[in-house]
């Protein structure tokens, strides 16, 4: 197991928007703020030290535990591996309440987030926003939300509104010394699926490329957030690179390229060679734009399968030699013993985690 230093893995995370390891590229900011512009353009990413292990609310709650203001930190990963994941995911739908979708504190995930990157880690934001005041939850697709709040429709004040929220909550990442600290967002994901009313079936490619731009100017012009790194992650369905570039805004408004896939893992998917074949081609656009290429969320629920980790996911990973392209690779969150995607102990995938961790290319937190 490789374990990287908090110095080396601030110099080895917040490369984060902008791939400047490869050569004869050179990196696309949209707006010359202070902090992340300044930080990106003075950070490289060595594709040779390995992936980044990342999990969703990882500090916040697993298998039989949930945190609390008097608990030291905990993780599902650091009980398999007495490491703290190198990436930390979090969700930002329900912003504006109390808690989040998943029933995290908006209040406890800053505080996390902030110990997080105290300790080196990265902070990942993902954003399964509630609309038209927290009504419609980002599965309702019984009405075609994305014309109605671009600007000129007649919920674009709902828009706003969320983005106000977010641009809030954004804006209290602070270190002691006050200082904001980097975070990337990674908003309106798996658009080329049919789950989401901003997916494929419910808006066009010009009208989602309007609202992905206009989120991030909202974001980065008019409130001022100097510290995002901005992350585009379809869905697993594409095969070229044309099709993986139909909803792409544009290189000033992406910093990281990913892709969510899950169900190429699957009997029912389309296999692991496929699942090595979209990463490259992820790998490939993020190389000739000068960007970072990350596996943005992945996982078996349950694990049913004991070795999933050494069989399928080192074989994507390290046999085909991709951790020395993709970043980080994200696992889904651990909410209960009926969902789950990091294995606790007793389970029969403990040990198979256990062992794929050890792996020297497989990045965790000192």
């Amino acid at each position: 197991m490789r374990i990287i230093s908090n110095h080396n893995l601030i110099t080895f995370v917040i490369m984060g928007a902008v791939l400047l390891g490869c050569a004869g590229n050179k990196s696309v900011v949209s707006y010359k703020t202070k902090k992340a512009p300044k930080l990106l353009k003075k950070l490289k990413k060595d594709n040779h030290k390995g992936v980044m292990l990342g999990h969703e609310d990882a500090l916040a709650y697993g298998i039989g535990w949930k945190h609390t203001k008097i608990d030291s930190l905990q993780s599902d990963v650091k009980k398999a591996t007495n490491k703290f994941p190198v990436v930390m995911g979090w969700d930002l739908g329900g912003i504006g309440d109390a808690a989040n979708l998943d029933g995290v504190s908006f209040n406890d995930m800053k505080l996390l987030a902030i110990q997080s990157h105290e300790k080196g880690a990265i902070n990942t934001f993902n954003w399964h926003p509630f609309i038209y005041s927290d009504t419609i939850s980002s599965w309702d697709t019984s009405t075609k939300i994305v014309e109605t709040i671009l600007p000129g429709g007649n919920k674009h004040q709902a828009l706003i509104l969320k983005l106000d929220q977010i641009a809030t909550f954004i804006s209290s990442l602070k270190t002691k010394s006050n200082k904001s600290i980097p975070v990337i967002f990674r908003p309106w994901h798996e658009m080329n699926g049919t789950w989401f009313w901003w997916g494929k079936d419910y808006c066009t490619p010009e009208e989602y490329k309007a609202l992905f731009k206009f989120t991030v100017d909202y974001l980065k012009r008019d409130k001022g957030l100097d510290n995002l790194i901005i992350a585009y992650s379809p869905d697993r369905q594409f095969y070229t690179e044309k099709q993986y570039l139909e909803w792409y805004p544009g290189d000033a408004y992406v910093d990281i390229l990913g892709v969510d896939n899950y169900y190429d893992f699957t009997e029912n998917g389309d296999g692991l060679q496929a699942v090595i074949n979209k990463l490259n081609i992820v790998v490939g656009l993020a190389d000739e734009r000068g960007k970072l290429a990350a596996f943005t969320e992945t996982g078996s629920d349950k694990l049913l399968d004991s070795a999933w980790f050494t069989d399928k996911l080192s074989k994507v990973l390290i046999e085909s030699e991709l951790y020395k392209k993709i970043s980080y690779v994200l696992l889904w969150r651990n909410r209960d013993e009926e969902h789950f995607y990091v294995p606790y102990k007793g389970h029969p995938a403990f040990q198979d985690f256990i062992e794929f961790t050890k792996n020297e290319n497989i990045l965790l937190l000192k």
